[in-house]
């Protein structure tokens, strides 16, 4: 699994935070109507990619943010 992740340390943070701070915009009825669906809905990717620690689109576009791994 350790080479499928092509995301750095930082940006699963930063992935995992923005993707909590959507969430909550979303389900905590702060943002309402079609801008709180559209948070509820994209929320998750930015979480889930950053909890797993690979991204798709990154995947597509053949680049990575963890340059440490490629050493290995």
């Amino acid at each position: 699994m350790k080479k499928l992740m092509n995301e750095s340390g930082l940006d699963r943070i930063i992935r995992v935070v923005l993707g909590l701070v959507l969430l909550v915009l979303g389900w905590g009825g702060i943002v309402t109507g079609g801008w709180g669906l559209f948070f509820k809905i994209i929320g998750f990717l930015p979480l889930l990619t950053g909890l797993i620690g690979v991204c798709p689109a990154y995947m597509l576009l053949n680049m990575r943010t963890n340059k440490k791994e490629l050493a290995e």
